[in-house]
């Protein structure tokens, strides 16, 4: 069926080193540098060669290249010399191929992992805030954050307020909101013990997971945003540029010295699709260009003198009053032949009868939370102004494929109190954390500016922020973050969303549509899931007993 190419023995040889298969259509690259396999498909998008052709005539048979210049820091059989001067051809192979290709398209053909350790709650979320990115973030309900790292609790101490006079205050109070942490954390463990006893179906695995998970999202409040954790990051080349650029201009010192070390890094495995970052007339005015911008924003939204509306929790701010009549046009359009003004005109004449039947045949039967309709869906939008706790904004904030942005965190529009650290008898202890940490806000505030006192407020305080999304993405976006597992703050934020759509906005059909939204509210919310994942684990095993020393 597909056309085998041919090649010599010897040239199988050394196919097969670099290619996981020689004589089929589709295959992928291994034992090659980041660096060259961008220069290879920049080069194979301008040539009737085939990669691997292409491959063994340009990149592997040129004298002045050879093998050294593509095989890069690798070792073993055939791979002889110094690594360095293999990368420094490499990086002189990458120039030559690219001189013709401009940046920005060649800088997606290359990518890293990159490992980002104790970085503060505020630099997670500068971290995550690219699109075009893979990212995995260390969970605040999978480990206690009393566990120290080191002699010390698990926070940043910001580089304005080190080796200030304000560093032994702020050590001090740090300590004692992971003590006050610790305590609630561990009272409600015991408290959910009680109130959901282990059931016989269950392993202890299985139930001492679920308790964790319920007394750490009680106990996550009392987090202070300079709580740090661990994320990895998969990205391209100029999804790196674009971070690394963001972060040059950003406020706070850690985020510019994190991103320094970000370069040194990618420099060892992705240099070539970095090497504009920091040049003065390249990635050094474009870091300007966003730091000059924020400052004159700053200055204006300052002289904004009115103090802020009382408005709900979420809040639908915009919609498209035409969504359900220019979805169904859109829902048509892949199948017909009419122009796209045509179609539009068509769905606003039918009834809405006709309009529920398209809508309907074409989010089909969802077996599935994944089965998500299609393109069409993309067509219209909602808008949703959010004042939230940090720690559910922290979750919704990785929701990628939409446009959100968020306000300085503050004290300034409270806190929320969990009802399980009531029930324990334990608000006085987490009202006069927070009452320390406010104070302690104002003092960073006065020193340093209000930037840097983000780092003492608490989780459980709330942030405003708004979250602008097609209605595909609203799909997708509330019935995963409804799913029973999930964290009752963030669950219940997403709930009110499908709620507006439904009534606010009238989109009946849409939120009906939307089935695997869930309303009901659950006691230990991560059981189900950790009943699966055991389940899992057995059946990998190939055994089919639960753990009953957990």
């Amino acid at each position: 069926m597909y056309f085998t190419e041919d090649f010599s023995p010897s040239e199988r040889a050394v196919l097969s080193r670099f290619f996981t298969n020689t004589d089929r259509p589709v295959f992928a690259l291994v034992n090659l540098p980041e660096v060259v396999k961008g220069a290879l498909f920049a080069r194979y998008s301008r040539t009737p060669k085939s990669l691997r052709r292409l491959f063994l005539d340009e990149f592997y048979n040129q004298p002045e290249i050879g093998i050294d210049a593509i095989a890069g820091a690798l070792s073993g059989p055939g791979f002889d010399g110094d690594a360095d001067l293999k990368l420094e051809r490499a990086e002189k192979l990458y120039e030559r191929v690219f001189s013709g290709y401009g940046d920005d398209s060649v800088a997606q053909l290359g990518g890293a992992h990159l490992a980002c350790e104790q970085a503060s709650n505020l630099l997670t979320k500068v971290l995550e805030r690219g699109r075009i990115a893979a990212y995995l973030e260390q969970s605040t309900r999978y480990i206690y954050y009393d566990q120290k790292l080191g002699e010390r609790y698990r926070y940043l101490t910001p580089p304005e307020v080190k080796g200030s006079p304000l560093e032994a205050v702020y050590v001090a109070e740090m300590d004692r909101q992971f003590e006050a942490y610790s305590n609630v954390v561990r009272a409600c463990k015991t408290h959910f013990e009680q109130r959901f006893p282990r059931q016989p179906e269950d392993s202890l695995t299985v139930w001492r997971g679920s308790i964790r998970a319920k007394a750490c999202d009680a106990a996550r409040g009392l987090l202070p945003a300079a709580t740090t954790s661990n994320l990895g990051i998969y990205a391209t080349g100029q999804s790196y540029e674009a971070l690394l650029l963001r972060m040059q201009a950003h406020p706070l010192a850690e985020a510019r010295d994190y991103a320094a070390m970000m370069i040194g890094e990618l420099r060892q495995v992705i240099p070539a699709f970095v090497r504009r970052v920091d040049v003065p007339d390249r990635g050094g005015v474009w870091s300007q260009y966003f730091s000059d911008v924020r400052e004159q924003m700053e200055e204006m939204a300052g002289r904004l003198k009115e103090p802020p509306a009382d408005v709900p929790e979420v809040d639908l701010t915009e919609w498209d009053a035409d969504a359900e009549s220019k979805l169904a046009a859109a829902a048509l359009y892949e199948s017909s032949d009419l122009p796209d003004s045509q179609l539009t005109a068509l769905a606003s004449r039918m009834s809405a009868d006709e309009r529920e039947k398209i809508l309907r045949a074409y989010v089909g039967n969802r077996s599935n939370r994944r089965h998500l309709p299609g393109r069409a869906f993309e067509r219209s939008f909602y808008r949703f102004d959010i004042l939230s706790d940090f720690g559910s904004f922290r979750d919704l904030q990785r929701h990628r494929m939409l446009t959100i942005d968020w306000q300085r965190l503050s004290p300034a529009f409270g806190y929320s109190v969990p009802e399980a650290v009531e029930e324990n008898g334990l608000a006085d202890t987490w009202n006069e954390s927070m009452d320390r940490m406010t104070e302690l806000h104002g003092r960073i505030s006065d020193s340093f500016g209000p930037d840097v006192a983000q780092y003492a407020v608490p989780f459980a305080f709330r942030l405003r922020y708004y979250m602008h999304m097609n209605v595909r993405e609203a799909f997708h976006l509330i019935e995963l973050r409804t799913d029973r597992q999930g964290h009752a703050d963030y669950r219940r934020i997403c709930q009110e969303m499908h709620r507006l759509i439904g009534e606010k906005a009238g989109h009946r059909v849409i939120a009906d549509t939307m089935r695997y939204v869930d309303h009901n509210q659950y006691g230990l919310e991560r059981l189900e899931a950790e009943r699966k994942s055991e389940q899992r684990r057995l059946d990998a095993a190939g055994d089919t007993r639960p753990d009953e020393n957990g």
